[in-house]
């Protein structure tokens, strides 16, 4: 028997919810299905999930609060939020609670389908992929235990800061475009996307200020370009 996905489905919407949940289960996932955030973030706390699919606006807790409880759980596991919303400032918002993609009402089941099939695809090779530490001038960066160890100590990077600095690593001193990063890292090069990646470049570059030699260089109106020094 072949391995089915596990969804946490919070859809307030109950005839929405039950379209969604028959058409993923067709696609051969297992679904949960909440009617409230509160609820979904029980659930959570209480299974194992391999992906989320949150509507923001819903009773006793929204999909932004529900976001930020996953988080505080698990870096790994995707959320993707299902949203009537368009305005940038909302879509920013859910990138900030620790979104990894949204979609928009309405839409079709098979785009859903293939943003789901995506992330999925990632998180197992993430796991699949035997990954090595990296020596960063004097910094080391494990992917494997989302650390950097440097003289002063260990600092704990989240699941998307390390799948950030893992492809810097696999691409030093070399241009990397921000349409590139955002393919690799995000899975798709969108606008507010974009804005997510530079939060996330923010808070990776402050992690190399023990080492004035590691730079991460922005490229105005190209990308970036991951200064390491080389090894003699």
């Amino acid at each position: 028997m072949s391995y089915k996905a596990k969804v946490l489905l919070a859809e307030d919407d109950a005839a929405l919810g039950f379209v969604i949940k028959d058409s993923l289960e067709e696609g051969g996932y297992e679904v949960i299905l909440c009617a409230d955030g509160q609820t979904a973030t029980e659930r959570f706390n209480k299974n194992e999930f391999d992906i989320c699919l949150l509507d923001v606006m819903m009773p006793h807790k929204d999909g932004f609060e529900v976001a930020k409880k996953i988080r505080q759980q698990s870096d790994v596991v995707p959320i993707l939020f299902l949203t009537a919303k368009s305005l940038e400032e909302d879509k920013i918002k859910g990138f900030q609670s620790g979104a990894d993609d949204y979609i928009t009402k309405p839409f079709s089941m098979p785009e859903l389908l293939l943003r789901m099939d995506v992330f999925l695809r990632r998180t197992k090779k993430m796991y699949s992929e035997q990954v090595q530490d990296y020596q960063i001038g004097k910094l080391k960066f494990s992917f494997a235990n989302l650390t950097i160890t440097s003289p002063e100590g260990n600092t704990t990077l989240t699941q998307k800061e390390a799948e950030l600095l893992l492809f810097l690593c696999q691409h030093p001193n070399k241009v990397l475009k921000r349409e590139e990063v955002l393919l690799n890292v995000w899975g798709k090069d969108d606008y507010f996307l974009g804005r997510s990646m530079d939060v996330f470049i923010t808070k990776v570059r402050k992690h190399f200020k023990t080492d004035p030699d590691v730079v991460l260089e922005t490229i105005h109106g190209v990308g970036f370009r991951f200064n390491v020094p080389v090894k003699s």
